[in-house]
């Protein structure tokens, strides 16, 4: 609107500039008054040099200055072919053009040599809209050589983020060795290790005689302690191309000790693979699997919590309704070990194993545990799973161990534990497998430590009066092992180095039958029971976060109903679009 002023009005013609763009376009169209000739091979596209002065620093420089094309008649533009030159001067005079996917390159080029960088956006928004797994590592390549950050950013984004359909691609093949370890050694690659792997030879092998000089340094991108031991001891540890390098002998042997063998450690001078941080593109989910659920019969019901959205999604239910099995995490997969598997009114003892995969939202059954048992507790060690003590198919207390081992797919009996008990807290910390308490067949609590030796298959006990937890969890939290409640609020930590305790926050109730796990160096507790001030039982569909660094509780909000005598357990995994929300 105009402006008006005690003295007068200040007139605003908003269309007079494009009023007078058209009228320059005509006049340049009809060749009058034009002054200079932009050339490209035989075309020449008559143009006033003031308007392509006013248009780009590049004509500016060019006609105002010292240059001899501010005094020629004809201009040479070398690098632009003749349908550009056409579409550039159209847009000098009148702000329009047609981009399209034949057109685009050339115009991107032309609009940096002759700086319109609003033009040269519009290429690259263009452009970004075409991406795809399919071509992005050419984009990216395309993006450097027009320094085009917008574009780089956005490409690099896609190949990283569908790194499985960008690593099957043509284009994956075609990076240079620079190239493709600045890509595969990204955080934020959003690919299983076993896929970077596959990757990375598929790329030596297509040009293997000149490649694979670099395949030492390329190898070190592999973060080998995330790949799943039996995929190391199948596909990697024994490939002819890795062997014939040694220092991937040397990397292979670290791995295999540190990471894949319950024995042995790298020499003192050795960078430890496990120090090495997964990529970001990993994140920890909580899962709860099983128990009771509002009071009713036991449930196969699985639920996920994801931290950053704050919500919570039903996953497929357990292939069977067990009461009081175990369930441990090991490779980015869930185990439910054994319980007692209730259908049409019978109760049976298994000895069942069922692997939920989150990436392919599944269950499948896996090799079958040695001894039915329930009421038993497990735990995961490197590549192995030890299942410990219980009860069996004739409600027999059992101290017998048995132990998994994931990479030849077979289970193995251990030596028994020294006192057979019902429901203790169980932790790993330090190659020793620590139970912490639990009751005798009597339901008496016993106040014991008892202590196994991983690698030399051998158990100690140590008498206590610090313990008296019976259905309470443990957790491994820094340097230390904390049970979480058991009939009590108390909260105990454990150090194994000086075989001592420290008593951290109260919860606010006394609590059992709950689950317990850590996500980013923060305890979570959910549900259980809890025993009111008059001694009575509910249940509690409570959600609890416990921070180590300020000794504090805070509440997480509840649980979708309440819950007890179930799995909790932390999920770390790459997201997937088809499983998560």
């Amino acid at each position: 609107m105009d402006e008006g002023s005690p003295d007068g009005l200040l007139f605003k013609d908003h269309g007079f500039s494009s009023d007078l763009l058209r009228q320059l376009n005509a006049l340049r169209q009809s060749r009058i008054l034009t002054d200079v000739s932009i050339c490209t091979g035989a075309q020449e596209v008559p143009c006033h040099r003031n308007v392509l002065a006013s248009s780009s620093p590049y004509f500016q420089a060019m006609f105002c200055g010292s240059f001899r094309e501010n005094r020629e008649a004809k201009v040479q533009l070398k690098g632009i072919n003749a349908p550009t030159l056409e579409q550039i001067v159209c847009y000098v005079y009148t702000g329009e053009v047609y981009i399209a996917s034949e057109n685009v390159l050339p115009l991107m080029e032309a609009a940096s040599m002759l700086q319109y960088p609003k033009l040269f956006e519009a290429c690259s928004s263009y452009l970004q809209g075409q991406l795809a797994p399919s071509n992005c590592l050419g984009m990216l390549r395309l993006s450097e050589i027009l320094s085009c950050q917008t574009l780089k950013k956005k490409a690099r984004e896609v190949a990283l983020t569908h790194f499985p359909e960008v690593a099957a691609s043509a284009d994956l093949k075609e990076l240079c060795a620079l190239e493709l370890r600045d890509y595969l050694s990204d955080d934020g690659l959003c690919g299983e290790e076993e896929k970077v792997f596959e990757a990375l030879m598929a790329w030596i092998k297509h040009d293997l005689q000149a490649r694979k000089q670099y395949v030492q340094e390329l190898f070190k991108q592999v973060r080998l302690q995330y790949i799943h031991p039996a995929f190391f001891h199948h596909f990697i540890a024994n490939d002819t191309l890795l062997q014939s390098s040694p220092a991937c002998r040397t990397i292979l042997e670290m791995a295999r000790r540190q990471v894949f063998s319950l024995y042995g450690t790298c020499a003192p001078d050795c960078k430890p693979l496990l120090h090495i941080p997964p990529r970001n593109s990993y994140q920890d989910f909580l899962i709860l699997l099983g128990g009771r659920k509002d009071s009713q019969q036991t449930t196969r019901d699985v639920l996920l919590y994801n931290r950053l959205t704050d919500q919570w999604q039903s996953l497929p239910q357990l292939p069977a309704r067990l009461y009081k099995p175990s369930a441990i995490t090991l490779h980015r997969s869930v185990y439910v070990l054994g319980g007692m598997a209730v259908s049409s009114g019978r109760s049976l003892v298994s000895h069942s194993v069922y692997i939920f995969s989150l990436k392919l939202n599944q269950w499948r059954l896996g090799e079958p545990m040695l001894v039915a048992r329930y009421s038993h507790r497990s735990t995961a060690h490197k590549n192995f799973i030890f299942s410990i003590g219980g009860l069996g198919e004739g409600q027999e207390l059992m101290g017998s161990v048995e132990r998994y081992d994931s990479v030849f797919n077979i289970w193995e009996r251990m030596a028994s534990m020294p006192v057979g008990v019902l429901h203790p807290a169980v932790a790993v910390k330090d190659q020793r497998l620590y139970l912490f308490g639990g009751e005798d067949i009597m339901q008496n609590p016993v106040r014991l430590i008892q202590v196994y030796h991983i690698s030399r298959n051998t158990w100690f006990k140590m008498e206590t009066r610090m313990i008296k937890n019976v259905c309470a969890p443990a957790v491994v939290l820094g340097e230390r092992i904390v049970i979480v409640g058991g009939y009590t609020r108390r909260i105990l930590a454990y150090d194994p180095q000086s075989n001592k305790f420290v008593k951290c926050a109260d919860m606010k109730d006394r609590r059992m039958h709950h689950g317990a796990t850590v996500m980013g160096n923060k305890l979570y507790v959910t549900g259980g029971r809890r025993l009111t001030t008059d001694c009575n039982i509910e249940d509690s569909a409570s959600f609890d976060c416990y921070d180590p660094e300020t000794d504090t509780w805070t509440s997480q909000g509840q649980l979708p109903h309440t819950l007890f005598d179930h799995a909790c357990l932390t999920l770390q995994c790459i997201p997937h679009v088809s499983t998560l929300p």
